[in-house]
């Protein structure tokens, strides 16, 4: 680490405009350095609940009244194929792709441009306000982090004004060493120092979680004007985090890279301390356990168990979920899951065995199966069972798509029909994921593309659904939309659902009579792919 030459008064930390979802990074960083270092004043200034055309008054009006030392930004979407609240780039890719109407065709070629354009001003926009920053504040020191920022932070600093500090993955150290004024920082960064250059400092160790206890929530109310907007009753989840790293190798994610493949954990008392204090103080009813996953390793269980022991001893009254892997799921965690407010059981899910395999998912269907059926036995009644399908990935043939649908039939028959949401997307490819040099060594994309392109046809290539089969899932994606749209509450099937249903009569038209598999006797349509 450099010298300490400045050390700093004020920190104003500037959410960027996203759809409206808590910011638990920033607010996690937010408490660290106030519990580190309480003299110093900080802000959150959250552009995301502001009106577009007032964000930048509203950002020069907080910098001309804080003239912080350090304005930090939380960056967290960039990608144009990612799906989100804000737009329905699937339906649109699927359309443009697959729909049999010319008029569908080109409606979403226009919305894709529409889609495309807005991604490129929002990252106009984006590195815009760290401009105004440096312009009008010369003096003052920039940080960028957040999620997008660890997945494209080398393509992010090379746009940044001068002397901005990129972070990738944990902010605690960094933070904490950049207001203790030294130059260089803690952890893993790229840095664009005054003269343009760009280096990159990978982390040399990973932060002490232990260090994060309970949020102090009223000090986070008193530098968060738009707190009272995300907790409450009646509000969207509010996320919290139990434990960092992942040790698995799963060849689309880049988790283990970015929060290492050691597992580090939280005190369990102060994670559901945490808890409490959002349900009883303010009235939050849902959790989401942000972790990469809530559960997946032997030693992760037991740390689980320690949670949920605690919320139970505390009579804690909140529904919560998170990503799940239930490797280890136990009968006994099992039911404390489901007594401590399991709200919906949240996994990716392929039914095949070979996709496992091939994805490097790491674990057993057989034994993801068994874990299903303790939570039957638990005594599970409302909840959600919401399965993630990377459908069409690497390797995805008509029988590992069958050998999905026949599992996801059996959980149908477990929990119920309409308990059981099967969420279609496809592999997002990222920089720098085992699925990348994959797809590049394969041909699919050029050595030399851009993961941050406006190009259209390759944005297409990233949210990976080739062919053969590629067109089929689409155009029963587009099959079983249509016949969502057509239908009122009552009588609307999912459309995940659907589009397995139609899926499997597609796949069974073209076996013979001995290979096809039962089919649901829900009338889905009468119109097959070949008649459209």
């Amino acid at each position: 680490m450099s010298q300490q030459v400045r050390p700093v008064k004020s920190v104003l930390y500037v959410r960027l405009p996203v759809w409206k979802i808590w910011p638990g990074g920033v607010v996690y960083v937010a408490d660290f350095i106030h519990k580190q270092r309480p003299d110093i004043g900080q802000e959150l200034l959250d552009l995301a609940v502001i009106p577009a055309g007032r964000r930048k008054a509203a950002l020069t009006e907080r910098l001309a009244a804080l003239k912080p030392d350090v304005v930090a930004f939380s960056w967290r979407n960039m990608q144009t194929f990612g799906p989100h609240p804000e737009n329905d780039a699937l339906d649109v890719v699927m359309n443009f792709d697959h729909s049999p109407s010319p008029w569908k065709r080109v409606k979403a070629a226009w919305q894709a441009v529409g889609i495309i354009t807005d991604y490129a001003m929002q990252r106009v926009r984006n590195f815009g306000y760290l401009k105004l920053v440096r312009s009008l504040l010369p003096q003052s020191r920039l940080v960028v982090g957040g999620t997008a920022v660890s997945i494209f932070g080398k393509y992010i600093v090379e746009r940044c004004p001068t002397d901005t500090v990129v972070v990738v993955g944990e902010g605690e150290d960094a933070m904490l060493s950049i207001v203790d004024g030294f130059t260089e920082p803690a952890g893993n960064y790229y840095h664009k120092d005054a003269s343009g250059h760009v280096h990159h400092h990978p982390a040399e160790e990973n932060f002490n979680l232990p260090q994060l206890t309970a949020i102090d929530f009223a000090y986070i109310d008193s530098i968060f004007p738009a707190f009272a907007e995300y907790v409450g009753p009646g509000k969207e989840a509010i996320g919290v985090h139990t434990k960092r790293g992942c040790p698995f190798q799963c060849n689309f994610c880049l988790y283990n890279k970015i929060e290492g493949a050691h597992q580090r954990y939280r005190d369990p008392a102060e994670v559901a301390k945490e808890v409490e204090t959002l349900s009883k103080v303010y009235g939050v009813q849902n959790i989401w356990f942000t972790d990469a996953q809530f559960c997946s390793t032997r030693r992760s269980m037991a740390h689980v168990e320690a949670i949920l022991d605690e919320m139970l001893a505390r009579q804690i009254k909140v529904r919560w979920t998170g990503y799940l892997r239930l490797n280890y799921l136990t009968a006994e965690i099992a039911k404390k899951m489901v007594a401590s407010g399991l709200e919906s059981i949240d996994l990716s899910f392929t039914g095949s065995q070979d996709m496992i395999d091939s994805l490097t998912l790491g674990y057993a269907l057989d034994q993801q199966m068994a874990a299903f059926r303790l939570f039957q036995d638990a005594g599970m009644t409302d909840q959600k069972i919401k399965l993630y399908l990377p459908l069409n990935a690497p390797d995805e043939s008509p029988e590992t798509l069958f050998a999905t649908i026949d599992r996801i039939d059996e959980l149908y028959e477990m929990f119920g029909r309409d308990k059981v949401l099967p969420f279609i997307f496809f592999v997002g490819v990222q920089p720098n994921t085992p699925i990348e040099k994959k797809l590049i060594a394969a041909g699919y994309l050029p050595k030399s593309y851009d993961p941050l392109t406006l190009n259209p046809f390759l944005i297409k290539k990233l949210l990976y659904n080739p062919q053969p089969l590629g067109r089929l899932i689409g155009r029963a994606y587009l099959e079983a939309l249509e016949y969502s749209s057509k239908m009122d509450d009552t009588q609307g099937e999912y459309i995940g659902r659907a589009t397995l249903e139609i899926l499997a009569r597609e796949l069974a038209s073209k076996k013979p009579a001995s290979h096809q598999r039962r089919l649901s006797s829900i009338p889905i349509t009468t119109t097959t792919h070949e008649q459209v």
